[in-house]
C-alpha cells in the first residue's frame, strides 16, 4: 500500500515510517520540518517539505506518489503552548486536517488513520477511560484533536466510501529497539527524556510534582506506550480499515504507571542516582489518567507488547546514550 506519513519526520511519524516498510508498504514522508528531523526519515523514503495547510501542492502529491491510504501525525502537541497560543493549535491541528481532508477528497484518496489524543476526554472522574466516555477536553489541544474527529465523521455521513481511524493514547515512550531513531524535541517535557536528560548531566535535577495523590506512592498515575507498540497499532488499523468502516480506539498497556516508577526505573536502567526534587502539584493534573485498550484486541486481535516502565526506559536509554545530542540536523 503506498501511504502518505504526515508528520513522518517526527518522533512517532519517523517510527511509523520504519514500521511500514517492515511490513512491506511504500511510505511518502510529507513535513514541514518545523518539529521534525530530516535525518530521522529512513533512507530511501521520499520527503515532501509541505505544510498541512497547502492544499493544492498535498493534492498533487496524493496523484503523483498515487496514495492509498493517509497516516496523520502532523501536529503540535504541547497542551500549555496550546493554552497561550490556541489559534496556532486550531490553525495547524483542525485547519490542516481539514486542508489534508479536501485533498484528498480531490485525489480520490478515501482512507486515513488519523493520531488522535486522550486529551479529548479531558478529566473523566471514572477509570479506566473507554472509548465510550463522555469526550470533554479542558484545554486548546485536545479540542483541536476532537474537532477533527468530529469533521471525519461529518465527512463520513456524506462520503459512505469513506474510512477512517482515530486512535487515542496518552503518554508514548521508549525508541527503536535498535536505538536508530528515538526522541528529540525541543523543549522537552516527556519524563523519560527530561530523567534521561538529568542522567546524563544536561539537567541539574527533574522535579515529581506532588507525592499525596490518593494512589499508591502518592504519584500520578499515567498510561505509556512503547513508541514501537504505538505505530504497530497503526499499521494493523489501517491494514484492516475498509471502506466505509468508522473506527474509534484507545491504545494504551492497560494499566497504569506512577511517576515514581519512572523515575525508579530510570535510575535502575541508568546506575545514576541522579537529584528529584519532590515540588508543589500542577494545577488541573488528575490522579489517574490510564485507558481501557480492550476494544482493538476484541475486534483486530492488537495488545502492546511492552507493558513495563523497565524495558521502555532501556530503549530510550540507548537512544540518548548514542545520540546525547539528538540528531544530527537539530
Amino acid at each position: 500500500m503506498n501511504v502518505l506519513v504526515t508528520g513522518g519526520a517526527g518522533y512517532i511519524g519517523s517510527h511509523a515510517v520504519r514500521r511500514l516498510l517492515q511490513g512491506g508498504h511504500q511510505p511518502v514522508v510529507l513535513d514541514n520540518l518545523f518539529r521534525g528531523h530530516r535525518a530521522a526519515v529512513a533512507d530511501g523514503v521520499p520527503l515532501l517539505e509541505l505544510d498541512l495547510l497547502d492544499t493544492a501542492a498535498i493534492t498533487t502529491a496524493l496523484r503523483e506518489h498515487r496514495i492509498d491510504c493517509v497516516m496523520n501525525f502532523a501536529a503540535l502537541a504541547y497542551v500549555g503552548e496550546s493554552v497561550n497560543e490556541p489559534l496556532r493549535y486550531y490553525e495547524n491541528n483542525t485547519a490542516g486536517v481539514l486542508s489534508l481532508l479536501k485533498a484528498m477528497d480531490e485525489a480520490g484518496v478515501r482512507k486515513i488513520v488519523h493520531s488522535s489524543t486522550c486529551a479529548t476526554y479531558g478529566e473523566p472522574a471514572v477509570m479506566p477511560i473507554t472509548e465510550d466516555t463522555p469526550q470533554s477536553p479542558i484545554n486548546p489541544y485536545g479540542w483541536s484533536k476532537l474537532f477533527v474527529e468530529r469533521i471525519f465523521l461529518d465527512y463520513a455521513h456524506a462520503n459512505p466510501d469513506f474510512a477512517f481511524a482515530a486512535l487515542r493514547y496518552f503518554n508514548v515512550a521508549g525508541s527503536a529497539s535498535d536505538a536508530s531513531i528515538g526522541e528529540d524535541h525541543e523543549p522537552e517535557t516527556h519524563i523519560i527524556p527530561v530523567l534521561l536528560n538529568t542522567a546524563l548531566g544536561k539537567r541539574d535535577s527533574a522535579t515529581i510534582f506532588g507525592d499525596d495523590y490518593p494512589t499508591p506512592d502518592g504519584t500520578c498515575i499515567r498510561d505509556y506506550i512503547h513508541v514501537e507498540d504505538l505505530v504497530d497499532a497503526h499499521a494493523v488499523v489501517m491494514e484492516a480499515l475498509q471502506g466505509g468502516d468508522q473506527r474509534l480506539y484507545n491504545l494504551g498497556t492497560g494499566q497504569g504507571l506512577s511517576v515514581r516508577q519512572i523515575v525508579d526505573a530510570v535510575k535502575e536502567v541508568t546506575g545514576i542516582d541522579f537529584t528529584v526534587h519532590l515540588g508543589d502539584r500542577r494545577p488541573g493534573d488528575p490522579p489517574m489518567l490510564y485507558a481501557d485498550p480492550s476494544r482493538i484486541k476484541n475486534e483486530l486481535g492488537w495488545e502492546a507488547k511492552v507493558k513495563d516502565a523497565k524495558t521502555m526506559v532501556e530503549h530510550a536509554w540507548a537512544w540518548f546514550r548514542q545520540h546525547p545530542d539528538g540528531y544530527a540536523d537539530s
